[in-house]
């Protein structure tokens, strides 16, 4: 028997006893009662008996009746919790999910920013393309302002199917499009070039065209960028599809979700999250990073498929966490009870062969239109890649931390076996503490990626060094940290630098605009801010900066390395953040730069060293969350 069905037999028992309890009362003790005195009573006894009933009946009644109104209350409890698959509530149920079907969030950011100097005064002594710090405006070297605005869109609705299955996606609109970037008045016919008839002087423009990929910018004016699926069961939660990727502090593994992010981690995941411990979560998750060739049948289009599954590379990946959620650490905060949480995070990602090319088209025929063999390279390529974190908050203070290793090997060169080889290690330590009812915080940071003793920092390898085949010299700024000149000799056969992923910002000079990520260096940032009001706050911050090694920075020389200190910058900052989603944000950074970034190379030794100039970078956040 079901609980409602129960809850109303008891209820239509008590009412049977009460109106049964109701008529008997009326017939013992009711007006037109006639008492029945035995002879051998008295007339007064008969009376005192019959009050005496009467009142047992009186208590009955108004028990029967509160029982009544109890069991009702129960009832209407039990109907207001009871499963979704009970059909006396399926039409209350349609309406719940009517109403919740699709969840909206996102946010639209406006952001302007003004960076001046950024050259540091180097562009009179840089040689060669390898050694430019920063891009120069290509109509006069003495500009050295870069001012716009730029803007996104991100809309991220959830398809509620039922309470237990869901569909969530990612859109970007107008992905960090520049302020007037698309006029009207040009690359609006038929291709690059081409101006619209109606404006002879690009002045006269007066309007925006939307984005269009290949015409008139290289990103479309909308981008679905994740689409992905998850199912709540009984023992844990199912993920599959192309989602963000996000672990810890965001070192190394970083969904770039923040507000002021650029960039984030999209994989194609099929991944499972069980508890089996309160607390206590185990995640296995399967990667496909790269499915390498694939093909389209051309004319007739269709379902494309995996040319050859050897070119795969593929990440099988255990995540273990001992973790609290929001709500919980929140309430445990707040009775002044400790936070622990730490994890690690596993990878190992393997690939056989790699593809110069990502598509080929087949002809009618079904027959691939490139020649066999022609675009592989054997790799053999394993990587092992661990990353543990740990958190310990308390009401007054916080400390977090996160350790990765990227290790393993590749071949590296066409058509030969000769194996480069990984090791790469970093970390960040993060604390603060608060003062004065939490309101004024002060803490610090503490990171550190290895490096190696190539020359430039190697955010950048594909890009060409000034050396031979590509390589990289002293006084480049990036490049390539291995070397091989042939399919069986190496010169450089190990790469030691870790790069932090891109969006995990430190700071907004030095290794957000110039270096492109923090990598071969350790810093140090003290940071202080302060909530003046609920939704007002200011902070102030400096880092200095230095490399692990000086032959991987521009003042290093031939046999000789530079001064591997990177410099000072100074940063501060103003929030305004309301409770129905508008926030606003101001910085202001300064980099006061240090030997480093001297020219260096294989020119001549200046007799007088350059002065480098006084970077300023100066960036606002506008927008609306929902």
């Amino acid at each position: 028997m079901s609980v409602e069905s129960f809850v109303k037999l008891r209820v239509l028992l008590s009412v049977c006893a009460l109106t049964a309890a109701q008529a008997w009362a009326q017939a013992d003790g009711g007006p037109t009662a006639t008492p029945v005195t035995m002879p051998s009573e008295a007339p007064s006894a008969g009376l005192s008996d019959t009050e005496a009933l009467k009142r047992d009946f009186e208590a009955k009644l108004d028990a029967a009746r509160r029982e009544v109104k109890e069991l009702r209350e129960e009832m209407r409890a039990q109907a207001a919790t009871q499963s979704v698959a009970q059909g006396w509530q399926e039409d209350w149920v349609d309406e719940k999910r009517k109403l919740e079907l699709v969840s909206l969030d996102g946010y639209l950011r406006v952001r302007p920013d003004v960076l001046w100097r950024l050259d540091l005064g180097r562009r009179p002594f840089e040689t060669l393309p390898s050694q430019a710090l920063w891009p120069s405006s290509p109509l006069s070297s003495g500009e050295r302002t870069n001012a716009g605005i730029n803007m996104r869109f991100r809309f991220e609705p959830t398809i509620n199917v039922s309470e237990e299955v869901r569909i969530r996606t990612q859109v970007d609109v107008l992905d960090n499009l520049v302020w007037g970037g698309t006029p009207d008045y040009a690359y609006s016919r038929s291709g690059p070039g081409f101006w619209n008839d109606r404006y002879d002087l690009s002045v006269f423009s007066q309007s925006q065209v939307p984005p269009r990929s290949g015409i008139n910018s290289l990103n479309d004016a909308v981008a679905l960028k994740r689409v992905w699926g998850e199912v709540s069961t009984p023992v844990g939660i199912l993920r599959f599809g192309r989602m963000g990727s996000h672990w810890g502090l965001g070192m190394m593994h970083n969904d770039g979700n923040g507000l002021d992010n650029d960039w984030g981690d999209t994989v194609d995941r099929v991944m499972f999250t069980a508890e089996p411990l309160a607390g206590f979560y185990v995640t296995p998750m399967i990667d496909v990073n790269v499915s390498g060739l694939t093909s389209l049948r051309l004319p007739e289009g269709g379902q494309p498929f995996n040319l050859s599954n050897s070119d795969d590379a593929n990440s099988f990946i255990l995540a273990v966490a001992k973790r609290d959620t929001e709500t919980e650490a929140k309430a445990k905060l707040d009775s002044d009870q400790t936070v622990f949480n730490t994890g690690l995070h596993f990878t190992y990602r393997t690939q056989k062969n790699s593809s110069n090319t990502l598509w080929s088209p087949l002809v009618s025929d079904g027959q691939s239109q490139a020649g066999p063999d022609s675009n592989f390279i054997l790799r053999d390529a394993n990587l092992f890649m661990p990353d543990i974190w740990l958190k310990l908050e308390r009401k007054k203070f916080r400390i977090e931390a996160e350790v990765a290793a990227i290790l393993g090997w590749a071949n590296a060169y066409a058509g030969g076996n000769k194996r480069v080889e990984f090791w790469q290690f970093g970390a960040v330590l993060q604390g603060e503490y608060k003062f004065l009812n939490g309101n004024l915080e002060v803490g610090g940071e503490v990171g550190f990626a290895s490096g190696d003793d190539s020359a430039g920092f190697g955010n950048y390898p594909r890009r060409k060094g000034s050396g031979a085949n590509g390589e990289t010299k002293a006084g480049d700024v990036d490049g390539p940290q291995w070397a091989c000149s042939s399919a069986t000799s190496c010169t450089d056969p190990v790469v030691r630098n870790f790069r932090f992923n891109r969006d995990y910002r430190v700071d907004m000079i030095l290794y957000r605009e110039l270096l492109g990520g923090v990598t071969d260096s350790f810093y140090v940032k003290p940071r202080v801010s302060y909530r003046i009001t609920q939704g007002i706050n200011v902070w102030g911050s400096v880092l200095y900066a230095r490399a692990i090694y000086g032959q991987s920075v521009p003042s290093a020389r031939d046999g000789l390395p530079g001064d591997p200190n990177l410099g000072l910058e100074f940063s501060a900052g103003f929030k305004y953040e309301t409770e129905d989603g508008f926030f606003a944000q101001l910085q202001w950074a300064g980099l006061l730069p240090f030997g480093a970034f001297q020219p260096g190379g294989a020119t001549p030794v200046p007799t007088t060293a350059p002065t480098l100039d006084f970077a300023h970078a100066l960036r606002g956040v506008f927008g609306i969350k929902f």
